[in-house]
C-alpha cells in the first residue's frame, strides 16, 4: 500500500507511516431463536465491522511531532474519517500506542473502532441486477403470506407487490420512486411484527402442553392445544417473511443514494431529520420511507433514512 493515500481526519500518512495492508468487513450482529423442535430462525440485526488496525513506522525530524499529533487525536476521542482508496469510515481512535526509541524513528501500533461504514456500496454484480433481487423477494413474500393467511398482512403484501410492479427499473430510480414502495414495506414489517409478537405470545402463555392442568374442561384445553399447534407452525414462516421484506428494504435502502438503516430505541423522526438533512421538517420523507404517519418512535426498531430529503406532500394523514 506504499502508494495509497491513507488519511485520518485532517492527518495524511506518508512514507512508512502507511501499513502494508488495511483489513475490511467484518461480522453480522445475528439473533438465534431456538423453537420448539429443534428449529432454529436467525434474524441478520446488521452489521458489525471490525476495527481498523496496523502497524506503521514515523520516521525523520518530524517524527516525535505527527506520532505526539495523532496521541492528541486519541485523547480528544472525537470522531474522524478514515479514507483510502475507495474505502471511507467514520472512526474514533481506541488505541494508539508509540514506540520512542529516537526522536527521528517512532514505531506505533493504532485501532480505530468504526462508528459508520460511509463506503459507496456495491449493489450489483455480474449475472443479476437490483430488479431480479426485488421482483425474487416479492415473489417469496407473497409465497410467506399465503401460507400465513392473515387478512391484514396479505392486504398489505398486495399494495406491497402493486408498488413493486409499477416500478419499471429500480436501477436508477428518483427518492421519491423508491420511497413510494419503502412505505408498504414498512407496513408489512410492522404488521408481522405484531404478528410475531401476538404468535410468541400464544406460545410462551401456556405452561403445560396444550394447558391440559388438572381440573381444566377438555374443551378448554383443546383449543389451547390448537392456538399452540397454530402458532408453532406460524412462527417460522413469520420470521422468514421478516427477513425477507427487510432484504428488500436495505436492497432499496442501498440504490440511487437511497440512504442507510438506523437501529433506534425511541425518539422521534423530527431528531432524526434535524440530523440527516438541517431540516426538521422534513421528517415527513422518514416517514413515508417507514410507512408511518406519528414522528413518534417507540420500542426498537430499524428506521430507513433516505440520503435526500423528501418532504414533498407535507403532513401525513393517519
Amino acid at each position: 500500500m506504499a502508494t495509497t493515500v491513507v488519511t485520518l481526519g485532517d492527518f495524511q500518512f506518508r512514507n512508512m507511516e502507511v501499513p502494508e495492508s488495511i483489513g475490511f468487513g467484518g461480522g453480522q450482529a445475528l439473533v438465534v431463536h431456538r423453537l420448539v423442535g429443534g428449529q432454529r430462525v436467525v434474524d441478520a440485526m446488521g452489521p458489525d465491522d471490525a476495527p481498523k488496525e496496523w502497524r506503521g513506522w514515523f520516521r525523520g525530524q518530524d517524527a516525535s511531532s505527527r506520532a505526539r499529533y495523532i496521541d492528541t487525536l486519541r485523547k480528544q476521542g472525537r470522531a474522524l474519517t478514515l479514507t483510502w482508496d475507495a474505502f471511507r469510515f467514520s472512526v474514533v481512535i481506541a488505541t494508539f500506542e508509540a514506540d520512542f526509541r529516537r526522536s527521528y524513528e517512532i514505531p506505533y501500533r493504532i485501532s480505530l473502532e468504526v462508528i459508520e461504514d460511509q463506503t459507496e456500496p456495491i449493489t450489483q454484480v455480474l449475472g443479476g441486477s437490483i430488479d431480479d433481487a426485488i421482483g425474487g423477494d416479492m415473489s417469496t413474500a407473497s409465497g410467506l403470506g399465503d401460507l400465513i393467511g392473515n387478512g391484514p398482512l396479505s392486504s398489505a403484501l398486495g399494495l406491497l407487490d402493486s408498488a413493486v410492479k409499477g416500478v419499471s427499473t429500480f436501477a436508477n430510480a428518483s427518492t421519491a420512486v423508491i420511497n413510494g414502495v419503502l412505505g408498504p414495506i414498512g407496513s408489512v414489517l410492522t404488521r408481522t411484527n405484531q404478528l410475531i409478537a401476538g404468535t410468541g405470545n400464544s406460545v410462551q402463555n401456556v405452561g403445560t402442553l396444550g394447558g391440559v392442568l388438572p381440573n381444566t374442561p377438555i374443551g378448554m384445553a383443546s383449543s389451547s392445544l390448537a392456538t399452540q399447534v397454530v402458532a408453532f407452525n406460524q412462527l417460522p414462516n413469520l420470521y422468514s417473511l421478516q427477513n425477507v421484506v427487510g432484504r428488500m428494504r436495505a436492497n432499496l435502502g442501498s440504490v440511487a443514494g437511497a440512504g442507510r438503516s438506523v437501529p433506534v430505541s425511541g425518539g422521534n423522526l423530527m431528531d432524526m431529520a434535524a440530523a440527516q438533512y438541517g431540516d426538521a421538517s422534513a421528517w415527513t420523507g422518514i416517514a413515508k420511507a417507514n410507512g408511518l404517519s406519528d414522528p413518534v418512535l417507540t420500542g426498537l426498531q430499524t428506521i430507513a433514512v433516505p440520503l435526500r430529503a423528501d418532504n414533498a406532500g407535507g403532513l401525513l394523514g393517519d
